[in-house]
């Protein structure tokens, strides 16, 4: 039975933690799905169109390359059930697993219909600087049928919303740096500009 991860992703924008967590992925299972998504617990600044393009980029700045990895922008959907069932249409006998940053697990109960979700997929979650793994709320999940497994990676300290918050493009790669200049989002890069003194 061939092990998929579903990871899928705000991406607003995507960093180098992103791309780091697709290349552990990529390492641990035989193919990796991602994709852009809206998540209803956020607001975001741009559109999905840049996103999807973005992580599309960073898929394949991965170096050494990954061909077990891909991005499925039509599994995209701000319910994560739905997502699944996409899933579950393409992959049908498969296995699947929900990839999850450790700052969602105690969101996750209050997800659209999460018992309906958590028969149909296993949870990885990825910990995350800032959002530790707390037992009692692991069992919450457990209780409601989840089986979750914890990544044994340790997710970069970078976040889009440092990127956004704090004007620090040391969190991309240059080539989501050149498309974000290029299509001219984020207010982060006018600031940046401006702090360079660039016209």
């Amino acid at each position: 039975m061939t092990r998929i991860a579903l990871f899928g992703t705000s991406a607003d924008p995507p960093t180098t933690g992103h791309q780091t967590i697709i290349d552990w992925l990529s390492q641990h299972f035989d193919w990796v799905a991602v994709w852009a998504s809206d998540n209803p617990f956020k607001s975001h600044q741009t559109p999905l169109e840049h996103r999807a393009a973005m992580l599309r980029l960073l898929i394949k700045d991965i170096d050494p390359p990954r061909y077990n990895v891909g991005l499925y922008q039509e599994l995209s959907s701000p319910r994560t059930l739905e997502t699944v069932e996409k899933a579950k249409s393409l992959w049908p006998k498969e296995k699947l697993t929900l990839i999850i940053g450790s700052d969602l697990v105690n969101q996750l109960p209050r997800w659209y219909k999460v018992e309906d979700l958590l028969r149909q997929v296993e949870l990885l979650v990825v910990p995350r600087p800032g959002s530790p793994i707390e037992e009692i709320s692991l069992g919450e999940l457990r209780s409601l049928g989840a089986k979750i497994a914890i990544a044994s990676l340790y997710g970069p300290n970078v976040s889009s919303t440092a990127y956004r918050q704090h004007k620090d493009p040391t969190t991309l790669t240059p080539t989501i740096e050149a498309y974000i200049d290029r299509e001219q989002l984020y207010e982060c890069q006018d600031a940046r500009r401006e702090k360079l003194h660039i016209r």
